[in-house]
């Protein structure tokens, strides 16, 4: 694919969704003897998702485990959509797509696994990380430079806003 390419789809983008475990975060699970979920997540990330909200762009979560920290994560960022526990993370993007009446090129999904592929497959932009496997990269249309959980989903959403031409807009007020 041409950079020209990648570019085109990155302009068409109006809902980005992703994943959390191996995307947001490192991947690795902390779990405690009583069960409890623990995630690190990185606020070069969380900033970067908080501009590209700020551009007019809707961010979703789709995420096939469910725990109370991707809850509080979301409302940090300002993320209304957020589907955990979904094992069939196809199902629930085409019906996210239907409900939003928003074209599945005008969509980017920023995954890592095998099971991300259906998604990535369907998405107008498939955004992937590095310690992704063989096979995903091969349907990704961007990796990114960054690792998951170290700035790879800022890479990505600061992609996305210059490939749209509002990244200049997003960083302006911090270069007064």
């Amino acid at each position: 694919m041409t950079t020209d390419d990648l570019l085109e789809r990155a302009r068409r983008i109006r809902l980005v969704a992703f994943d959390v475990d191996g995307v947001m975060t490192d991947g690795t699970l902390f779990l405690a003897d009583d069960g409890q979920e623990y995630k690190g997540f990185h606020s070069l990330d969380g900033h970067g998702l908080k501009m590209l909200r700020g551009t007019g762009i809707t961010l979703a979560i789709i995420t096939g485990r469910s725990s109370r920290v991707v809850e509080h994560r979301a409302k940090n960022l300002g993320i209304d959509i957020v589907h955990q526990g979904a094992h069939d993370k196809l199902a629930v993007y085409e019906s996210l797509c239907r409900d939003m009446n928003i074209a599945f090129e005008a969509t980017a999904y920023m995954g890592d696994d095998v099971v991300d592929l259906p998604v990535m497959r369907r998405a107008g932009l498939a955004i992937t990380v590095p310690a992704a496997p063989d096979l995903v990269k091969a349907y990704s249309h961007y990796t990114t430079t960054r690792e998951a959980g170290r700035g790879a989903v800022r890479e990505a959403c600061e992609f996305l806003m210059r490939a749209q031409g509002t990244l200049d807009a997003a960083l302006a007020p911090y270069l007064k």
